[in-house]
């Protein structure tokens, strides 16, 4: 279409048959090959790392030093550390066998850091086959063609047909420079890919063994659990029978007999949901360490087998940043972003590409090599953009605006990992609490039902004084177990909230070389 505007390109292809003029034609491009790559920088901004936040503290008060102590398992009091060191292992801080097991089960066959690691090593070979574009690239040829051409390919019509084998065999070298340094941008940006992949792998190491410990803590509740209202079950069977004893006295009713048959019964029904979750934890581990549930062979954990580790390691506000996968991960994001920045820009800039080729051609095979046949040709093109219709610059624009979303995404993230760890201290803190509390009231409560249990049988106490200090002991019960419990998985959810330590691991997770 008349006055189109069209991207406009500069090439300049020289066709040389003299060796001395071959010779000054490479000297001049490969210096000029040089000049094009030290004499630039890659264009677009060069990545810098946010600012660690400016936090003073995690939560909106000001923490105790230590927190409340319980007369029971699971009580003892915890104090804070800032800035202690958090173990690799630190799993291996609840002294129990089991769950240690469990841990290194789940480390060695877990199909999730299976995936974890290949998406590693995809990025990786990524990167790999990227370099190439700092190298030139040469290829090989060989063919035979039968054609036959006449003389109108050369403007005369009038003569003859001429038809013929051509033989064929070249070397052809070509080369892109990276002047405007776009395919470094590229690299920088597979770089930080590979960054994002292997802190995507060390997040999956910390929730998976982070997810093992809160279910192996889990399960040892439930175990507790049902063995207490097991306990709880064959004291009301006692009482029982003695009211039932009473009833063929006359000294109780019938309704008395029946309002214990119930309780009893109430108490049994509470059984079948605590074994349901009970096997559905289990079978959650047996996913977790990458076995079937039925071939799993897992250990058992048991909450008097856990010991709680008295000193908690609290990390400081500005040190959060640096130790969390998930916000080293989004950093990662954001460079990439950034790199990608630089990509559009090089877009806008002159691409230079130096070419030759040398091989043979021959109308017979045995001509193919012979020094009247040899070929060569040395070549630089220019692609300079003119018009685009708004294209590159919008290109640039999408990739600004990726760099702000990655970076408020990367925000977001800090935020919430600051969230995090606020609300397991401020957990911690409830839970310490709420065990001393529970501790009191399961004494008391057993306390109370010895006493209504003695008064009953002299027939000093109503039936209903012991059938309420039945009831309420068993809650006490269930409720210190779960209060146990909650200590020792907000304890792990702590170490899992400040990283886990990771960075002082010394066995190579990327090549899955933890051993049970």
């Amino acid at each position: 279409m008349a006055g189109a505007p069209v991207p406009t390109i500069f090439c300049i292809e020289t066709m040389i048959t003299l060796r001395g003029a071959h010779r000054r034609a490479m000297r001049v491009l490969t210096l000029a090959a040089l000049a094009a790559i030290a004499g630039c920088a890659p264009v677009g901004p060069n990545f810098k790392p946010p600012d660690p936040p400016q936090a003073e503290r995690y939560t909106e008060s000001a923490l105790p030093a230590q927190t409340a102590s319980a007369d029971a398992a699971g009580g003892p009091s915890q104090r804070y550390a800032p800035g202690t060191e958090i173990p690799a292992d630190w799993w291996e801080l609840f002294r129990s066998e089991a769950l240690g097991r469990l841990v290194r089960m789940a480390i060695a066959d877990s199909p999730t850091l299976d995936a974890a690691r290949a998406a590693l090593v995809q990025a990786q070979e990524t990167l790999n086959a990227q370099y190439s574009v700092l190298y030139p690239s040469v290829d090989a040829s060989a063919g035979a063609r039968r054609q036959r051409t006449t003389g109108a390919s050369f403007g005369l019509p009038s003569a003859q047909p001429n038809l013929f084998t051509l033989y064929n065999a070249s070397v052809n070298v070509s080369y892109a420079i990276d002047v405007a340094g776009g395919a470094r941008r590229e690299l920088e940006s597979l770089l930080s890919q590979i960054d994002y992949q292997r802190l995507q792998l060390e997040a999956a190491y910390l929730s998976l063994t982070g997810n093992v410990v809160t279910a192996a803590v889990q399960e040892a509740s439930l175990r507790a659990q049902i063995r207490a209202t097991r306990e709880v079950a064959r004291s009301q069977e006692q009482t029982l029978s003695v009211v039932e004893k009473q009833f063929d006295l006359g000294a109780v009713s019938r309704a008395e007999v029946l309002a214990q048959r119930t309780q009893l019964a109430q108490t049994l029904a509470t059984l079948p949901p605590l074994e349901k979750a009970l096997a559905q934890t289990r079978n959650a581990l047996a996913a977790l360490v990458g076995h079937f549930p039925a071939e799993a062979g897992l250990p058992e954990s048991e909450l008097a087998q856990m010991q709680l580790p008295q000193e908690l390691p609290l990390s400081l506000p500005s040190a959060l940043a640096r130790q969390r996968p998930d916000i080293r991960a989004a950093e990662a994001l954001l460079h990439r972003a950034s790199a990608e920045i630089g990509v559009a820009e090089a877009a806008k800039y002159p691409q230079l590409t130096l070419s030759a080729a040398y091989g043979s051609a021959a109308t017979r095979s045995a001509s193919l090599f012979g020094s009247q046949s040899m070929i060569w040709n040395l070549g630089a093109s220019l692609l300079a953009p003119i018009f685009h219709a708004g294209k590159l610059e919008a290109q640039k624009r999408a990739a600004i605006a990726a760099y702000d979303q990655a970076l408020a995404q990367y925000r977001q993230t800090v935020l919430a990992a600051f969230r995090n760890v606020a609300d397991v201290l401020e957990a911690l803190e409830g839970d310490a609490r709420a065990l001393k509390a529970q501790a009191e009231a399961e004494a008391s409560a057993r306390a109370s039902l010895e006493l209504a249990r003695a008064q009953f049988e002299l027939g000093a106490a109503s039936y209903l004084v012991l059938l309420n200090a039945e009831r309420q002991a068993h809650q006490a019960r269930i409720g210190l177990v779960q209060a146990q419990a909650a200590r020792f998985a907000d304890t792990a959810a702590l170490y899992q909230a400040l990283g886990g330590g990771w960075w002082g691991r010394t066995e190579n997770i990327e090549k899955g070389s933890v051993q049970r």
